[in-house]
């Protein structure tokens, strides 16, 4: 990573401000944009922190309340055991449009892709839909199967097949509307990130060289459980922190909660969890201003500094929050 890179975008990752983001101008066409608004959240992994349901249900719980156009998560949500069909029960509570990204996790145990999809009743592995004078893109960034690597960055892998790559030019090529993408593993992260990542981002870039507008707009992943944003080649890729906690290893092994949860749940031990569960709001307004609202939250019991994690191990600081954030949609 270049060093220009990587001083703008952990100075925003640290302190969530748009500082090299497209910047806005009135001549902007707002006639491309159209108010609206959709909740998003990632990473719950009810398959290891014990309170899933109750983080769930809180995001939920709001969200019918506030009533956005449509709600999604970015995967690692739960595996398609019947045990889990709870967690289902209060997803589908929400009474509006719900889309779901698939995570590595989610086949956690053995199952296939086309399981999950079933379980969620999810629309597909990958797809796209259209609401409000968007095109929405969900990438299924987990086609290992096609990796002539072999050689995954993480034993799980994270990998974007040329069929779906083929899928996803012919869909770009078909929509005339402002885009944006979702998918699970950072297309912007080359530490544990999609491993064809660049040819994705090509890909993206050449539906907006193609076209007669900035096409794409940005792009949501989960996976990482932090906070930052990375601008590429004018692209903002947005990082959406977990429901739940940031994951630290055997070495930084601890009990944040009792030992009776400890020995319900040994994974815990391995992470620092949030004590409320993150999520986020993103409000589009008619003249392509976006505005991300992020809930904040703080670790339950000992901090990663205070577990001795140096602070830059990770490249962009481990923090129990989603960032609030404004950003400039713009067609040229």
């Amino acid at each position: 990573m270049e060093r220009r890179f990587f001083l703008r975008n952990t100075a925003m990752a640290m302190g969530g401000i748009s500082v090299g983001l497209p910047r806005f101008t009135e001549e902007t066409e707002s006639k491309h944009f159209s108010r609206i608004k959709f909740g998003i959240c990632a990473d719950l992994h009810h398959d290891i922190i014990y309170d899933a349901p109750e983080r769930l249900s809180a995001f939920i719980n709001e969200m019918q309340q506030t009533q956005p156009d449509f709600i999604i998560q970015l995967g690692d949500f739960c595996c398609p055991h019947d045990r889990n069909r709870q967690i289902m029960e209060i997803w589908n509570q929400f009474t509006g449009p719900k889309y779901h990204v698939i995570g590595n996790h989610d086949m956690d145990g053995g199952f296939k892709r086309e399981q999950v999809v079933a379980f969620w009743k999810a629309k597909g592995k990958y797809y796209s839909f259209d609401q409000k004078g968007y095109h929405f893109v969900v990438l299924d960034t987990n086609e290992n199967e096609y990796n002539p690597l072999k050689n995954p960055l993480s034993h799980y892998g994270s990998f974007v097949g040329d069929e779906q790559l083929q899928w996803l030019e012919s869909d770009l090529d078909k929509t005339d509307l402002p885009v944006i993408v979702f998918g699970h593993h950072g297309l912007d992260n080359d530490m544990t990130g999609v491993e064809n990542a660049t040819k994705v981002r090509f890909m993206l870039e050449r539906a907006n060289s193609k076209s007669k507008f900035r096409k794409v707009q940005l792009i949501f992943s989960g996976h990482h459980h932090q906070d930052y944003v990375n601008v590429i080649n004018d692209i903002p890729y947005v990082q959406i922190n977990s429901m739940s906690y940031k994951w630290l290893g055997q070495q930084y092994g601890h009990v944040p909660y009792t030992e009776e949860i400890n020995l319900k749940h040994p994974l815990v031990k391995y992470t620092v969890p949030y004590k409320n569960p993150l999520w986020a709001v993103i409000d589009i307004s008619a003249n392509g201003h976006l505005k991300l609202t992020g809930k904040r939250s703080e670790f339950v019991g000992k901090s990663p500094a205070e577990l001795g994690v140096p602070e830059y191990e990770n490249i962009y600081p481990i923090v129990p929050f989603i960032s609030n954030r404004d950003i400039r949609l713009v067609m040229k």
